[in-house]
């Protein structure tokens, strides 16, 4: 199984289908404009060859060839630099330890409650109270930048992008007040990238709440 998955010609990734380190992952590809197999996993079943290639069995899991990459992290800047044109993080040092440190915060910060609301039950709606603090505590972020914290778009937009297309989903609303952060996203959710790196699931997500 190991060998037939990595004799593709093209990239292949492991991903679930409405995850949002696995749409993190989806978007870089997006952006970088590169062809790739994607290969849709039900956590509870994983394949055989995700299993051989992963001893965590996590995703999103790269495949490139002969090199099997995991982490969200570590996949979105191995294609980063795998594949330069556009560049999605800057060049000096300061700046790209500025954006890493973003993203360390939103998986800690942002992620933890989003995962507490999708669990659900009553700690759900004390974390979706704190995911919108939490949010609107960033605006000047949003505010500073057309991109999060960058002129340009960055892997760490790759990261925020995502979760503010699941806000609705999540039950998070952040009203007028959240106006730059809604903004942000709708400039992101309306680019070609953004398109091509959804699945279905995700981007029902957004149909059922507008159907409510």
């Amino acid at each position: 199984m190991v060998q037939s998955a990595r004799s593709r010609a093209v990239l292949t990734l492991y991903t679930t289908a409405d995850d949002i380190q696995c749409h993190r992952a989806r978007l870089v590809l997006a952006a970088k404009g590169v062809s790739y197999e994607r290969v849709l996993v039900d956590p509870a079943h994983p394949p055989e060859d995700l299993i051989d290639l992963n001893p965590y069995v996590s995703t999103p899991t790269l495949v490139d060839r002969d090199l099997t990459v995991f982490d969200a992290s570590v996949v979105c800047e191995y294609l980063d630099e795998r594949y330069p044109h556009p560049p999605l993080m800057p060049i000096d040092p300061q700046s790209r330890a500025r954006l890493r440190v973003a993203a360390v915060r939103i998986e800690k910060d942002w992620l933890t409650e989003v995962d507490k609301i999708r669990a659900g039950g009553r700690p759900a709606d004390a974390a979706r109270k704190r995911l919108r603090e939490k949010l609107l505590s960033t605006l000047p972020l949003f505010k500073a930048a057309r991109f999060f914290l960058n002129p340009e778009m960055s892997l760490v937009d790759c990261l925020v992008a995502p979760v503010i297309w699941r806000l609705p989903w999540l039950g998070v609303e952040l009203g007028r007040e959240g106006k730059a952060i809604l903004d942000y996203g709708e400039r992101l959710f309306h680019s070609q990238g953004f398109a091509r790196s959804m699945t279905e699931q995700e981007n029902a997500m957004r149909q059922l709440h507008e159907q409510e």
